[in-house]
């Protein structure tokens, strides 16, 4: 009898005291703002996870055309790039080894350091590579379902990214060779391994595959900066080649010119030209857009319809470079 009057006492002291033992360690916890507990019912691993979508993401410094630096995250920043820089209308591998090359050189540029303020990668096509973003491209450019489609191939090419023995690679690229890529060394006087010319056919149904223009006499002139006497048949003198078939050196009334200077005077889309000289004009037919070194994207787009996925097609402009993930980058 004793010990069930017992029982019942230590029932009730118990039955007062519960209520703010749970009241005080509902505190406690709230108290300890370190402490996230999971949700009821979800299990929670020790494993180190495997995916991407646990791990802040990669931003980058950004020179915008309006003279803002601003910080973009990478993924949303090649979004832009690839949305300047290839028609949505190619095909979905040649837009993935496109996002992999924007990767690869802006990271190249950035670990550089060297061409602007605080490291950043601007948005100017002839210094760095061309951005717009998703907002200007579906007020000026184009459609949701471009930058579906280009948003999927920069998503299934997540942080990959072109190396060379451990090191990003100098993955540049241009618009159309013209059956052809030219050799680095021919083009910015460098010899870069995997920057060799190689054939990238296909490309003859593209807009900028061949182009003329032509200049009166005086205009020649004017473009090289020069006063040119005798018969403009007179002026033109011996030429030479490159391996990618762009014009080396070509002499122009007795001066001798490299074709990258000939190029940049004349305004021509290649330095793969040919010039007829009659005594009222002189006619210079190029092929091809761009300098021509590294990645053509529409011999990209002209692999990717016969078959070639964008391994096979970095493989292709980029001899001897190797995929890898971004993080393994020192």
């Amino acid at each position: 009898m004793k010990e069930r009057w017992q029982q019942i006492i230590f029932s009730v002291v118990l039955g007062l005291m519960l209520p703010g033992l749970i009241l005080r360690m509902g505190l406690l916890l709230r108290q300890a703002k370190n402490i996230q507990l999971p949700p009821a019912q979800q299990s929670v691993s020790t494993a180190p996870s495997t995916t991407q979508s646990d791990k802040p993401p990669k931003t980058i410094p950004v020179l915008l055309k309006d003279g803002a630096l601003s910080q973009l995250e990478l993924e949303v920043y090649l979004v832009g790039v690839v949305l300047a820089e290839m028609p949505a209308s190619f095909e979905e591998e040649a837009l993935k080894a496109q996002a992999v090359v924007a990767r690869t050189y802006a990271m190249k540029r950035i670990s550089e350091g060297q061409r602007h303020p605080q490291g950043a990668i601007c948005t100017d096509s002839t210094c760095c590579q061309a951005y717009i973003s998703v907002s200007e491209y579906l007020e000026t450019m184009g459609n949701a379902r471009d930058v579906e489609k280009i948003t999927q191939a920069v998503t299934d090419t997540q942080d990959l990214v072109l190396t060379y023995d451990g090191s990003f690679a100098e993955a540049t690229y241009f618009s159309c060779s013209g059956g052809r890529t030219e050799d680095a060394a021919a083009v910015w006087g460098e010899a870069i391994p995997y920057l060799q010319a190689v054939d990238s056919p296909g490309e003859e149904g593209a807009a900028p595959y061949r182009e003329v223009v032509s200049f009166s006499p005086e205009e020649f002139a004017a473009a090289l900066g020069r006063s040119l006497s005798g018969s403009p048949k007179s002026w033109l003198g011996p030429v030479t080649y490159t391996q990618g078939g762009g014009v080396a050196t070509m002499v122009v009334a007795g001066i001798s010119y490299t074709g990258v200077r000939l190029r940049q005077l004349l305004g021509l889309n290649s330095t793969a030209f040919t010039m007829e000289i009659s005594e009222g004009s002189i006619r210079i037919t190029t092929q091809g857009k761009g300098h021509r070194v590294g990645m053509s994207q529409y011999g990209a787009d002209a692999m990717a319809v016969t078959g070639s996925d964008y391994a096979a097609i970095l493989s292709h402009y980029y001899p001897g470079t190797k995929i890898d993930k971004l993080d393994a980058i020192g």
